[in-house]
């Protein structure tokens, strides 16, 4: 399988290339210029055509947006989530759907809040952007504790897992005080994610993008 992510360090990207690497898939990465403007080129636009991070092109051709990406490798090794056929699916992609449209849009809102709301409004969306992360992390908690699924777990790697993990990476040490999330709230989610970011394969990007020793449970600004 020949792969391309079109990456920059510490942005969704990073996820793919967790789970790339979790895979031992071979992979070339192709940095992308985010501050020079490398995601407006005509070149990256045809593979990415809504111009952001990140896009992986594959031998079917080049896919966009991190749940897709992640989805497709599952389905491709029968690794790192529920298969097709596993009982498991239908709650797995559940929570992998909610995790991009519900907790990284959350996210987002309060990395960029001018971008739904405009300038003048900034304080209020990063607010409502703060308050929704807290609730969606809140039932990310409670499922872990109530019904602790193998396909988030410290037990088993998963792509759920990278996900939530580099999410909380930012939601820790990117938004200004007083919205940084405080990963002590959620100490079943923190289990999973000290586990995930013990892997192997975690510590190899971690070490080459230069996120710590611990860059899912104690991130640095």
């Amino acid at each position: 399988m020949s792969l391309v992510l079109h990456h920059t360090p510490d942005f969704a990207s990073t996820i793919v290339r967790l789970a790339l690497e979790e895979l031992e898939l071979p992979h070339t990465i192709a940095l992308v210029d985010f501050a020079g403007g490398g995601l407006m080129t005509p070149e990256y636009r045809r593979l990415n055509p809504v111009g952001l991070i990140p896009a992986l092109e594959t031998p079917d051709g080049p896919m966009f947006e991190t749940a897709a990406i992640l989805l497709w490798l599952v389905d491709k090794t029968g690794r790192l989530g529920p298969g097709p056929n596993d009982p498991d699916r239908g709650q797995f992609l559940s929570w992998l759907f909610f995790t991009s449209n519900a907790l990284h849009t959350a996210a987002l809102a309060m990395f960029y809040p001018h971008r739904p709301a405009g300038e003048a409004n900034t304080d209020a969306a990063r607010a409502a952007g703060h308050d929704q992360v807290i609730a969606r992390l809140g039932l990310i908690e409670s499922l872990i504790e109530s019904q602790h699924p193998r396909w988030l777990s410290a037990e088993h790697p998963g792509v759920l897992g990278f996900y939530i993990g580099v999410l909380v990476r930012w939601l820790t040490s990117l938004p200004p005080e007083p919205y940084r999330i405080a990963l002590a709230d959620f100490p079943n989610l923190r289990a999973v994610l000290a586990a995930q970011e013990s892997r192997p394969a975690v510590q190899r990007v971690a070490a080459d993008e230069g996120l710590g020793p611990k860059p899912f449970t104690e991130a640095s600004s």
